[in-house]
């Protein structure tokens, strides 16, 4: 199933926000990144938009904007995104407690159960 572009812009709000929580940006959370984009269909002039979109944003309202925009979508696009951004939160090998903070919180508030996204995250090829 394609995703729509309020599941791509909240994956992307939401990987900038899980990218940066530990405060150390690591090449292999970026090469996660560009397979999620390559996955995920999302084209280069929406991942050009996002970025423009996000440059005076502060990181809190990116987060609210992510969580936002996945709301207003299925729960398996739900689900597919929080399963990428897990998947990513263990690129680096090094999963930091402010990422596990995010990622239960946002999969929570979206109502999406946890032991559901670990499972499509296994599902899914690696990165």
């Amino acid at each position: 199933m394609a995703a729509n572009r309020n599941s791509q812009l909240g994956l992307l709000c939401l990987a900038h926000i899980l990218i940066s929580a530990d405060g150390m940006i690591d090449q292999k959370e970026f090469e996660a990144l560009s397979k999620i984009k390559a996955k995920e269909g999302i084209p280069d002039v929406l991942f050009r938009e996002f970025e423009d979109n996000i440059k005076d944003k502060k990181g809190k309202d990116i987060y609210i904007s992510g969580v936002d925009l996945l709301n207003s979508c299925s729960d398996d696009e739900k689900l597919n995104a929080f399963a990428h951004l897990y998947k990513m939160a263990e690129a680096d090998g090094n999963v930091h407690i402010k990422e596990v903070r995010l990622l239960l919180y946002t999969i929570k508030s979206s109502r999406i159960e946890f032991n559901d996204v670990v499972a499509r995250a296994k599902a899914m090829v690696d990165y």
